[in-house]
C-alpha cells in the first residue's frame, strides 16, 4: 500500500522584516544574516495572527479540492499553541466547518512536531485506508529583543493532506530516530519567547543527524546514493548546508559543487526570505523543492531530516509519485510570499509588543489581509472569523 501526501501547501503572515532593515536598526553589517546564517527577510505576524488563522489559511485550498466531509482527522504540530488544554486543531476544526465526525489532537516537540504527526497519520492509513488525515504544522518564531535570535525569527504553516494512493509523494516504511535529554533551547509555561543556547543546539543538531542516519540505514538498508534530494529542517540556511556537508563527511561521500547545489539548494529557497518556522520549517523546505527544482522528479527519493530541540530526531524518505506537478499549488504560494508588505522596524516592534500580551479581554484591529483572523479574546475564550 502507497500512503503519503497527497496534497500539500503552505502560508505565510502578509508581512515581513527585511534583515536590511533590521541590520540597519542595529548598525550590524547585513552580510552577517545575508551570508553568516543564510537569510534575507523574516515574516512577521501582525496580532490578529496565530498559529489557528495561519493553518486555515495554509489548509483551506487543499478544502476547496475536497469534500470536507472526507477529513477524519486533523493532527495539527505546534510548540506556539494558544491554550494549554483545548488543541489548536479544535478550534481550526469549527474555523474551517468540518465534519463532527473527526478526531482532532496536538503535538508538541520544538520543531520534530510535524514529521511526528505525518508519521502518525501515514500509520493510521496504513490501519485503515479510507482515512483521509489532515495534518497541519504551524508556528510563530519568536525570540527576545536584542538577543541573538532575533534575526531568526519568522512564521509559516504547512497543511498537508495523508491518504492512500497520494499524488505527491509516497512515505515509505522504515526511518531512522535519536532522542536524548538535553538544554539546547526551551519555552516555560510563564514565557512568551523561547530561550536558546545557539552554539550548543547547532552542535546537537548535527549529532541528532548523525545518529538518526545512523539507525535509519540498519532499519532499511539505503544509502546516501540512494537519495536523489535532501530536506533539512532550517532554522535557518546555513543549518541545512552544514547539516548536508556533515552528512556527506560521515557517509564518505566527496560532493561536487554542482551534486551539492542539486541536492539541497531549491529546498532552501523560501526558508530564506521566511525565517524559521520550527515544526512547519522542514515541510516548507519541501514545498521549496517542489516548486524551484528545475527537473522533473517523478520517481525520485526525496529525504526529511526533523530535528526537534531538547531533542528527537527522525531521517525518513519518500517516493515521488507520476504526475505530481498537476496537483501543485506553487503560484498560490509564490504570490502568498511576494505580496507580503514590509515593515518599519518600528512598526515590527509594535506587531510584537501587541502579541506579547496575553490579555483576558481584547478586540484586536484588523491588521491580518488574510482570509481568516482572531478576533479577539474574552474571558480567556479566544474568537476567530472568516474574513
Amino acid at each position: 500500500m502507497k500512503v503519503g501526501i497527497d496534497l500539500i501547501h503552505f502560508a505565510t503572515a502578509d508581512y515581513y522584516l527585511g534583515l536590511d532593515t533590521f541590520a540597519a536598526e542595529k548598525q550590524i553589517d547585513v552580510e552577517k544574516y545575508t551570508i553568516g546564517i543564510g537569510q534575507e527577510k523574516m515574516s512577521i505576524a501582525p496580532p490578529d495572527e496565530d498559529v489557528v488563522s495561519l493553518a486555515a489559511k495554509a489548509a483551506a485550498p487543499i478544502l476547496e479540492q475536497i469534500s470536507r466531509e472526507e477529513i477524519s482527522a486533523i493532527l495539527f504540530a505546534t510548540e506556539t499553541g494558544v491554550d494549554q488544554s483545548k488543541s489548536a486543531g479544535a478550534f481550526l476544526h469549527g474555523l474551517l466547518g468540518l465534519s463532527n465526525r473527526c478526531r482532532v489532537v496536538e503535538f508538541k516537540h520544538a520543531c520534530y512536531a510535524g514529521a511526528a504527526a505525518l508519521q502518525m497519520a501515514t500509520t493510521m492509513v496504513r490501519a485503515n485506508p479510507n482515512e483521509n488525515i489532515l495534518v497541519i504544522a504551524a508556528d510563530i518564531a519568536k525570540y527576545d529583543i536584542d538577543t541573538s535570535g532575533e534575526a531568526t525569527q519568522g512564521c509559516g504553516a504547512v497543511a498537508m493532506l495523508v491518504t492512500e494512493n497520494p499524488r505527491i509523494i509516497a512515505i515509505e516504511p522504515g526511518s531512522g530516530y535519536y532522542t536524548n535529554d538535553v538544554m539546547d533551547f526551551w519555552r516555560p509555561n510563564h514565557r512568551t519567547t523561547a530561550l536558546v543556547d545557539g552554539k550548543y543546539s547547532t552542535k546537537v543538531y548535527l549529532n541528532s543527524l548523525k545518529h538518526a542516519w545512523e539507525h535509519f540505514t540498519e532499519q532499511t538498508k539505503r544509502n546516501f546514493n540512494d537519495i536523489d534530494y535532501f530536506c533539512y529542517h532550517i532554522p535557518f540556511t546555513k543549518m541545512a548546508e552544514k547539516a548536508h556537508k556533515t552528512l556527506a563527511k560521515k557517509v564518505g561521500v566527496k560532493l561536487t559543487q554542482a551534486d551539492f547545489e542539486k541536492q539541497t539548494l531549491p529546498s532552501q529557497a523560501y526558508n530564506r526570505i521566511i525565517g524559521n518556522s520550527y515544526s512547519a520549517s522542514l515541510f516548507v523546505g519541501f514545498i521549496s523543492l517542489l516548486d524551484n527544482v528545475r527537473d522533473n522528479i517523478e520517481g525520485k527519493r526525496v529525504s526529511f531530516f526533523s530535528y526537534g530541540s531538547g531533542c528527537v530526531a527522525e531521517f525518513f524518505t519518500g517516493i515521488m509519485q507520476t504526475g505530481y506537478q498537476s496537483v501543485l499549488m506553487t503560484q498560490q504560494q509564490q504570490d502568498n510570499i511576494s505580496q507580503r508588505k514590509p515593515l518599519s522596524y518600528a512598526a515590527y516592534l509594535d506587531f510584537y509588543h501587541q502579541a506579547d500580551v496575553n490579555p483576558d479581554n481584547i478586540i484586536y484591529q484588523k491588521t491580518n489581509k488574510g482570509p481568516y483572523r482572531l478576533v479577539g479574546i474574552e474571558d480567556y475564550k479566544r474568537y476567530y472569523e472568516k474574513v
